[in-house]
């Protein structure tokens, strides 16, 4: 258990640091690629799949320590972190994501019945989302297309059967339209 949440929470600081230094390092839109919100709730993910109980509260702190690690490399190596407002934000996001993802991630690894085909319909589901946002928010055709294309790799990928494939992308392709609809509220709601 201690060395679950030990790599859980250095897992979560170094997906907050490479994601700021490759935000400074990836050209134009293909930064964004970094900073996304499927790319970072794999961390919670893979700590869900590597856990049974403890799959939400390991996700919770894959995502936490993301954010502080995001913000600890802009506040120490970068320019400063800026004010408290975006950081408040993401840290509420990660409450929920973090076990969301967590949960999906031990579903997809020890479920039964149809928890396999939810927890990868739920990881492809948001890199649908951050496809969806590229092309039609922010207007950045190759990011969203790479994004789509990523959503149907990873879905295919984590399926044990073709039926466990064709049914995550079902649930994927439900979930990217409903989760942008979400994101888009959250978006304006906050400001972001």
């Amino acid at each position: 258990m201690i060395r679950a949440v030990i790599f859980s929470v250095l897992g979560g600081l170094a997906i907050g640091a490479v994601t700021n230094v490759l935000q400074g390092v990836l050209p134009g839109g293909y930064n964004s690629i970094a900073n996304s919100g499927s790319v970072w709730v794999v961390g919670a993910f893979v700590a869900g799949a590597l856990s049974t109980r403890l799959a939400p509260l390991l996700g919770l702190l894959t995502q936490v320590f993301a954010v502080v690690g995001y913000y600890a490399y802009a506040e120490l190596v970068r320019d400063g972190m800026g004010d408290w407002h975006a950081p408040g934000v993401w840290l509420g996001l990660a409450f929920v994501a973090g076990p969301i993802f967590g949960l999906a991630g031990t579903w997809w690894r020890r479920g039964a019945g149809r928890r396999p085909i939810l927890g990868a319909g739920m990881l492809g589901g948001v890199f649908g989302m951050d496809g969806l946002w590229h092309l039609t928010v922010l207007h950045y055709v190759d990011t969203g297309i790479a994004f789509c294309v990523a959503a149907v790799v990873v879905t295919l990928a984590l399926g044990r059967t073709w039926r466990e494939r064709l049914l995550g992308l079902l649930v994927a392709a439900m979930l990217a339209p409903l989760a942008v609809t979400a994101f888009s509220i959250i978006a304006a709601i906050t400001g972001l």
